[in-house]
């Protein structure tokens, strides 16, 4: 009676807080001891600390630094967040220990979680129990050294760290295995749910465990799995709890499992393929363990764990980014559309008004300096008639300039819309402000430039046969008047009398001057025309370089950019070579293959 008094009286103790907290001094001391205890040879042949991502992940890595780095003014911070955080993180671990892979055992209250954690320990090393919440604090389990630097990451203080005592370093099968018991993610405790937010962002791998009457929990799929189907190939879904049902009631709830994990968008690694593993235990029993330990075995052993994280952390940032790199077309500015802009600007600029008005004074020259002198005398009558003293043509009305100005800006406008249509909004913002900034000054430029040109129209040059077509003119009115003075003479007696030489005198020049006239301004067409295409030309030429040079050109290099971060991105997301996968006889309910695994994306 007395031993049995003693034997209730210390159950009592034990279930008390004193005793649980002698217990963790007494486990503290053994990992102490196990630390400074000289280590295996197996664990010598380790790789060593840290590591390096290599192949197709270091190059997405590479890419995603770059895509960030000239992004920085174009894309907002927060949509580029995700991208830096991965960078960080990426860092991060890969400074820490590359020969051990972090897996939490996640669930919600009453699953088991810290049952089937003590069963894959082999020890009971988290508190189990009725009363709600059981595990407050992360609880780590190493099987090997050199994990501090990732439990520190994970903050998860030295008192709760432990190593297992029955098996303990020489499991060789799950050497380099951290194991880590979240809190419930469904605690009615904040801080215990920003813990396991926080943690489930940081580790290698997640076992999710989950129970008969849980499994199918809103809070569950809507916040972890759903966001985390990325993850598939670093997820573990285990039903735990299956000693309480039949094998006919197990099979049809691990089934049901399935297909909400498909519905959420989460991969399954059956047939062969990658994916999460689905697995049904029983953490109380032991059913189904040795299949799970065997299956987490292989999957540490690969020591791919971190990168395949990492990857599916890449893939989800590059999905959060794909709106702002991806456009639906064919983006950019063809020749069509440079040719239409330099036109805009050729009528903003009047360079075929300028080329019609430079052909017009040329013939206009012409048929001054080659015409008769009664016809040029009886334009100006006709032009002073008209017009008076004032020529309102030599005033430029404000309303012009305001519709050049006009002109200008639309013709800015119309190249920036074609220019960012099709873009992300980022860049096609980035666009249009590098257009509208190049237009700021341009219709002063084009007036500047138009000046310094000069007036085509005012001083036309002279071709050689001018001077001739002069003399021959003056000739002809020379023969007038000779012929004229001639008859006078006669009328007036100081001349014999002979009507018809100098009638055919007069005649021969009355009839000369138009025909002078006529020749010189045929002659005249084929170089007037040249000279006003030639004035045209350069004053088109002047406008059509002013404009590339402050509007083109910026938004040229804004599209080059893009076109660089659009090659960044496409490295981002470039595909990865699949992964090995393993094949693992499960149990009573059936075969379960693990596929290799991908990252994935932190929980938000």
């Amino acid at each position: 009676m007395v031993d049995d008094d003693r034997e209730r009286d210390r159950a009592r103790w034990d279930d008390g807080l004193i005793a649980r907290r002698v217990a963790e001094r007494a486990a503290d001391k053994a990992v102490v001891a196990q630390e400074k205890a000289p280590r295996p040879q197996e664990e010598d042949a380790l790789p060593p600390l840290g590591g390096s991502y290599g192949g197709p992940l270091r190059r997405r890595l590479d890419a995603l630094h770059e895509l960030v780095g000239l992004s920085r003014t174009r894309v907002e911070s927060e949509a580029l967040a995700e991208a830096g955080r991965v960078l960080d993180e990426a860092a991060a671990r890969q400074r820490l220990s590359s020969r051990h892979t972090v897996i939490a055992v996640a669930g919600a209250t009453g699953s088991g979680k810290s049952t089937l954690f003590n069963a894959l320990a082999g020890v009971p090393v988290s508190e189990t129990g009725l009363r709600r919440p059981t595990t407050s604090a992360p609880i780590a389990l190493s099987w090997s050294d050199g994990a501090a630097g990732l439990l520190d990451r994970l903050a998860v203080p030295s008192r709760l760290r432990r190593r297992p005592l029955a098996g303990g370093a020489g499991d060789t099968d799950l050497q380099g295995l951290v194991l880590v018991d979240l809190p419930d993610h469904d605690s009615a405790v904040t801080a215990h749910r920003d813990q396991v937010d926080r943690v489930l962002g940081l580790v290698d791998a997640v076992i999710w465990v989950v129970d008969p009457e849980k499994y199918a929990d809103a809070a569950l799929h809507e916040r972890y799995l759903r966001p985390l189907a990325g993850h598939a190939e670093v997820t573990f879904v285990v039903l735990n709890q299956i000693d309480r049902l039949g094998t006919e009631a197990a099979d049809l709830v691990l089934d049901d499992l399935r297909r909400l994990l498909d519905e959420d968008g989460v991969a399954l690694g059956e047939h062969g393929e990658p994916g999460a593993t689905v697995l049904a235990v029983s953490a109380l029993t032991g059913e189904g363990v040795p299949e799970l330990r065997e299956t987490v075995a292989r999957f540490v052993q690969e020591r791919t764990a971190p990168e395949r994280r990492l990857a599916a952390d890449v893939d989800a940032a590059a999905a959060r980014l794909r709106q702002a790199y991806v456009a639906e077309g064919r983006a950019g500015l063809d020749e069509r559309a440079r040719d239409a802009f330099t036109d805009r600007l050729a009528v903003a600029v009047g360079a075929q008004a300028a080329g019609e008005a430079a052909e017009r004074v040329w013939r206009r020259g012409a048929i001054r300096a080659c015409g008769t002198p009664w016809l040029r005398l009886y334009r100006w009558y006709e032009r002073m008639r008209a017009h008076g003293s004032t020529d309102p043509r030599l005033q430029v009305p404000v309303e012009d300039e305001l519709t050049a100005r006009q002109r200008v800006e639309q013709a800015v406008r119309i190249v920036a819309d074609e220019a960012s249509r099709g873009l992300p909004v980022p860049w096609a913002q980035a666009v249009r402000e590098a257009a509208v900034r190049g237009a700021e000054g341009l219709p002063e430029a084009l007036d500047e430039l138009t000046a310094s040109l000069g007036d085509p129209a005012a001083r036309p040059p002279r071709p050689a046969w001018w001077p001739a077509a002069v003399l021959a003119q003056a000739v002809m009115t020379l023969l007038q008047v000779f012929g004229a003075l001639w008859l006078v003479g006669q009328i007036v007696g100081v001349v014999e009398p002979g009507l018809l030489p100098p009638v055919l005198v007069m005649l021969g020049g009355i009839i000369g001057g138009p025909l002078v006239e006529w020749a010189c301004e045929g002659a005249v067409k084929g170089p007037a025309r040249r000279y006003g295409q030639e004035a045209e030309r350069r004053l088109r030429e002047a406008a059509a370089a002013c404009g590339r040079a402050r509007v083109l050109d910026p938004v040229a290099a804004e599209l080059m950019r893009y076109r660089e971060v659009r090659e960044q991105y496409a490295t981002v997301v470039g595909s990865r070579p699949p992964a090995s996968r393993i094949v693992v006889g499960g149990g009573r309910f059936g075969t379960t293959r693990l596929g290799a695994t991908r990252a994935g994306a932190r929980v938000r």
